[in-house]
């Protein structure tokens, strides 16, 4: 397989250690050990969901990648979990070579991250936050276009990826419609060094989601079925359609307050938190971002409802994140068949490509590709 994509080698393949620029994300329930060395094993780089692991289980869960694979791996979290300080000190203590957050870290704590020699890779779905995230010490950015699943923008891919692209300076990562070798092409011709998918390896052999679960996904066929909803948290996010949304979104406020609250204490137990331990992670997420009150209050409503959604198998009454391209897969494949199949595609689109070109264009060249 490794001379399948031999010029497919790119800013970002150098700076991962991978063999192909294609990135597995870190889906919460949905990138686990299993899933991520499967990816680094296909030649892809796999991001371990750091923020659905409980605490205390974070070295083990590293441990279980190490010993399943030899390649490199990253971990991504946020700030405003409850063990954020035990995952950034399991991060830096394993020397994993990748970190990917979205909301925080600081730029002391991404110092910390550069300076171990790991690189940081946050998620953006807006060119002001792609810039202030290399201000802060980001040394990949990946964009994520309006059709990527769970929290999103409006702004299409198509329309995002280039302004991010004239806007910082550093290897930029395309998200969000991509799940094969057409899209991989596509995003390099763009001047990307890679693209990232999270939906498409959701919908993998290796995948922990349960079955009832994955085979809802394949049947959804229609791309305006799988849509942007304020309803659970108050921000943007894209699910698939079903009766747990839609009840959701007829709930009236004070209703869904109180739903938010039961989640929050369910949550809060299973992450041994007392209530003041609760509190005050919720005023550290409301004073350090830009979501507002209701959104912070209504946090806890998703973690539990994916949870049902992806682990219990709960179709209908749990949440089912997704990007729109679910409508466009009908089969499992293994991470090994998906990533070969994805950079032969690529590798013949881009060798097409050539046989097309008229010579040089006064463009100016971004030059992803070696």
């Amino acid at each position: 397989m490794e001379m399948i994509g031999q010029g497919l080698e790119t800013r970002l393949t150098r700076a991962l250690g991978c063999r192909y620029p294609v990135v597995q994300t870190a889906m919460g329930w949905v990138a686990d050990p299993n899933l991520v060395a499967a990816t680094t094993n296909a030649g892809g780089f796999g991001f371990l969901a750091a923020a659905s692991i409980p605490p205390g289980e974070i070295d083990a869960a590293i441990a279980a990648v190490k010993a399943a694979t030899d390649g490199p791996f990253g971990v991504n979290f946020h700030m405003f979990q409850p063990n954020a300080e035990e995952v950034i000190e399991a991060i830096l203590r394993h020397r994993v070579r990748a970190v990917s957050y979205g909301r925080g870290p600081d730029a002391a704590t991404i110092a910390r991250f550069r300076d171990a020699g790991i690189e940081c890779m946050p998620t953006v779905g807006a060119v002001k936050h792609a810039v202030r995230a290399v201000e802060l010490g980001a040394s990949i950015i990946t964009v994520q276009g309006g059709e990527g699943g769970g929290h999103t923008g409006s702004v299409p891919t198509s329309l995002l990826l280039p302004q991010v692209l004239d806007a910082v300076d550093v290897p930029v990562v395309a998200a969000g419609g991509f799940y094969d070798g057409r899209g991989l092409a596509a995003a390099l011709a763009w001047g990307a060094d890679g693209i990232a998918m999270g939906t498409r390896f959701l919908l993998t052999r290796e995948s922990p989601v349960h079955p009832e679960t994955l085979a809802r996904y394949l049947k959804t066929a229609d791309p305006a079925a799988i849509r942007v909803s304020k309803a659970v948290d108050g921000l943007p996010q894209r699910f698939i359609d079903n009766e747990e949304l839609r009840r959701m979104e007829g709930m009236r406020a004070p209703a869904r307050f109180v739903a938010s609250l039961r989640h929050a204490l369910s949550w809060g137990r299973a992450q041994g938190m007392g209530h003041a331990d609760m509190l005050r992670l919720a005023l550290r997420a409301f004073r350090a971002g830009d979501a507002g009150f209701a959104a912070t209050v209504m946090a806890p409503n998703l973690p539990r409802l994916v949870e049902q959604g992806l682990v219990a198998g709960n179709t209908r009454g749990g949440l089912l994140p997704s990007g729109q391209v679910a409508a466009l897969i009908g089969e499992l494949q293994s991470c090994e068949a998906l990533i070969a199949g994805i950079v032969t595609q690529a590798m013949q689109r881009l060798a097409a490509l050539r046989r097309m070109d008229p010579g040089p264009c006064d463009a100016p060249e971004r030059g992803a590709m070696a």
